[in-house]
């Protein structure tokens, strides 16, 4: 069964313009999903309206979305009047800009959705957009209203489809500089970066997702099979905690050989043998 349209709408690039749908990329089906249960009867519960004032329950149709203007104060808005509020890019994304695709700072990239053609009719069309960005190798800027809220989003192309990724508003990304003001500036020992440097390039790989395993679900899922079966909870063994390093080179030797089988002593080797004639090196410090 294929899975239902996020949105359905129109791309258009100037006169060109053809039918589109957006598909959710993530799927939130989860294996492990807890109701809420009384604990006296082992009956679901539900989840009810009550009014903040009284405490009484609400009736059907008593409910009305409320946008506050003041203290206590709120103007009432139907249902019906939020979907009359209708702008261009509720159903029609233009493609007013292209941009490379890595200039677009990672803090700004937010859901991604696959687009593709709505019907036959937008085959063609959509074919001829999506092989222009990728000759170009551009990604298209639009804007779509999604969720009641209009959003700025990048179109790139992507095998016979598209995916379209919307975007954070620059006013609610927090910067960077404001998180990361007071660390320290540290001089960094060149021998140590080679020894880390050495470590990583022995644990180099290829992305591959299907060798991601959500460990905690299964740990929840023996724990679910334990219970079920009337036995006790596993007690698992907590992961010993790191402690703070102490000498830092130490560390770096220690990590290289585990890592791969004695190759600390080649690496301070070359190290050492760049450096030359230097003058010795100050005493490390601990970190």
């Amino acid at each position: 069964m294929a899975p239902r349209p996020a949105w359905k709408g129109y791309l258009k690039l100037s006169l060109v313009t053809c039918a589109i749908e957006l598909t959710n990329v993530v799927t939130h089906a989860e294996r492990v999903s807890f109701r809420i249960l009384n604990r006296k009867t082992g009956n679901t519960v539900k989840r009810i309206y009550v009014d903040a004032e009284t405490g009484k329950p609400l009736e059907d149709g008593d409910e009305i979305k409320g946008y506050e203007v003041s203290d206590g104060d709120f103007v009432h808005i139907e249902e019906d009047e939020i979907e009359a509020v209708q702008i261009e890019s509720s159903h029609t994304m233009s493609l007013d800009g292209f941009v490379d695709k890595s200039s677009i700072e990672q803090i700004y990239l937010d859901t991604p959705y696959y687009v593709s053609p709505a019907d036959k009719v937008s085959e063609e069309a959509f074919a001829v957009i999506r092989d222009a960005m990728a000759a170009r190798k551009m990604a298209g800027l639009a804007r779509i209203v999604l969720y009641q809220r209009e959003r700025p989003v990048v179109i790139e192309p992507l095998g016979k489809g598209m995916v379209l990724t919307t975007l954070r508003y620059d006013d609610t990304v927090r910067r960077p500089a404001t998180v990361f003001e007071d660390i320290a500036a540290a001089k960094t020992d060149k021998e140590m970066i080679d020894l880390a440097q050495h470590i990583i390039d022995g644990k180099k790989t290829k992305f591959d997702p299907s060798k991601f395993d959500d460990r905690y679900e299964d740990a929840l899922l023996e724990l679910i099979r334990a219970k079920k079966a009337g036995k006790k909870a596993p007690k698992a063994k907590a992961p010993p905690k790191p402690s703070n390093v102490v000498n830092l080179f130490d560390a770096l030797k220690k990590s290289l050989n585990a890592e791969g089988g004695g190759k600390a002593g080649k690496a301070t080797s070359k190290a050492a043998a760049g450096k030359g004639k230097s003058k010795p090196a100050p005493k490390r410090k601990s970190a």
